[in-house]
C-alpha cells in the first residue's frame, strides 16, 4: 500500500515517474527484508487479534499510518499504536486512525524523533533476525 502526503509531493515538486521508480526499490527492499527476517515462516494470521504497532516515535506519522492501513486489511480486532515518544499533534490525529494509541511522552518542542535517543542507530538484519528467533519460541505470532 502507497501513501503520499500530497503536500510534499506538491511543494517537492516530485513526479509520478519518481514515485513510481522510488516504490519499486523500496518495495524490492521490503521483499528483501521480508524474506530475509520471516526464516521460511509464514505471514501470521492476524484475524480477530489485538495488533500493537511499535515504533520508535511519531514525527509526521507516515510510517505509522501506512502501517496501520496495511494491518487493518489482514483484519485485526483491533490495532494499537504504541510509542515512547511523539510530537502531541501527531499522536492526537492517530486517535482517529488507530483504535486505541500510547504516547509515552509529548515533548513541546518536538523536533525529530532521534533528539529524544542518546543512540539513535539503524537496526542491522542480524539484530532484528536474533529478536524475531528469540521471540518466536516465546509463543509470539511474530514467530
Amino acid at each position: 500500500m502507497r501513501v503520499l502526503n500530497a503536500e510534499v509531493v506538491r511543494a517537492l515538486g516530485i513526479t509520478p515517474a519518481d514515485i513510481a521508480g522510488a516504490a519499486d526499490r523500496e518495495g524490492e527492499e521490503l521483499r528483501r527484508r521480508e524474506e530475509a527476517y520471516r526464516d521460511g515462516r509464514p505471514a501470521p494470521d492476524l484475524r480477530g487479534m489485538t495488533v500493537v504497532l511499535v515504533d520508535d516515535g511519531l514525527a509526521t506519522g507516515s510510517t505509522m499510518r501506512a502501517a496501520v492501513a496495511a494491518v487493518r486489511k489482514l483484519g485485526p480486532a483491533r490495532v494499537v499504536v504504541a510509542v515512547p515518544v511523539g510530537a502531541a499533534e501527531t499522536c492526537a490525529e492517530f486517535r482517529s486512525v488507530a483504535d486505541d494509541v500510547v504516547c509515552a511522552d509529548t515533548p513541546d518542542p518536538f523536533f525529530a524523533v532521534g533528539n529524544w535517543y542518546q543512540d539513535f542507530a539503524q537496526t542491522t538484519d542480524d539484530e532484528v533476525r536474533e529478536l524475531l528467533a528469540r521471540s518466536s519460541g516465546a509463543g509470539s505470532p511474530v514467530g
